[in-house]
């Protein structure tokens, strides 16, 4: 990967060599991923500026990153499988690995024809989620190509779409809430059929006549702290105030969150009594 270095100040983070660098991945697919699921599948293109997944009958396909980092964040275009997608999943997340893995999720529900998408995200830690919030967007995703982001650094976890935060869950360690910061991650994408689940509950199940489904990827970026070999007694800097090592949501942004909050979001977590009859997360009602 291309690096440029920057200065920075120390954040000590215990178990793990990190060093100060904003690095800019110059979006060259053949460089940068690995083709993990369904090669015949993956397609990369424009010079390995962009690459698309394909998904039918017999399999999906996927991608993750050969690097893998602790905390950063990452960007790409995606343009989502476009008519009758109903059952398909566009996944695309930072995942570490083992039974107690920690993930950070954007996925794309397919549905039919001239029906909205569902964003669905969630953040995993230690192998436990159950934080889903699902969201409409504002525009049809399969026209054109649109921005999803997720910033992971120290003190917070934002999702992004088209530099508009749609949900932040921040670090509160201090409240006993678990937050990823001790694992690094690569950086997945995967199309595949999950018409058990993701189209109304599974009721909608994926129409195989309209295979093979595909969606579009392109400009890839990420800015992260180099990870090394498990040590001690260790920092990671970041390159100044606005640096996305210490990006949280300003005043303006916050705006754009509460209108996101307020008109597209489908399901909360925090807003579910039933599910948690014992009473909601801690998250949720410090938050509250």
């Amino acid at each position: 990967f291309p690096k440029q270095v920057m200065g920075c100040s120390p954040i000590l983070i215990s178990l793990f060599i990190l060093s100060c660098s904003a690095l800019i991945l110059a979006g060259d697919f053949r460089k940068d991923i690995d083709i993990v699921r369904g090669s015949d599948k993956a397609k990369i293109l424009e010079n390995g500026q962009a690459i698309t997944l394909s998904l039918d009958k017999a399999s999906g396909s996927g991608f993750e990153s050969k690097a893998q980092f602790l905390f950063g964040k990452v960007s790409m275009e995606l343009k989502l499988v476009p008519g009758n997608s109903a059952g398909t999943v566009t996944s695309y997340y930072l995942a570490s690995k083992g039974t107690m893995w920690d993930e950070i999720d954007f996925e794309f529900l397919g549905n039919l024809s001239g029906d909205p998408y569902t964003v669905h995200t969630n953040v995993i830690t230690q192998g436990k989620g159950d934080r889903e919030q699902q969201f409409r967007l504002w525009f049809d995703p399969t026209v054109d190509f649109h921005t999803y982001s997720i910033l992971w650094n120290p003190k917070t976890i934002v999702f992004y779409v088209d530099g508009t935060p749609i949900r932040e869950f921040k670090k509160m360690n201090t409240k006993n809430v678990a937050y990823p910061e001790k694992q690094a991650m690569r950086v997945h994408s995967s199309l595949w059929n999950g018409d058990d689940w993701a189209t109304r509950g599974g009721l909608v199940k994926t129409d195989w006549s309209k295979a093979p489904f595909t969606a579009y990827y392109r400009n890839f970026e990420v800015q992260d702290c180099d990870w090394s070999a498990p040590g001690s007694n260790v920092s990671c800097g970041g390159g100044g105030p606005n640096s996305w090592l210490n990006e949280g949501i300003d005043e303006n942004s916050r705006k754009r969150l509460k209108w996101v909050q307020s008109n597209f979001i489908i399901y909360n977590y925090c807003n579910d009594a039933k599910r948690f009859r014992l009473g909601l997360p801690t998250e949720c009602v410090v938050m509250n």
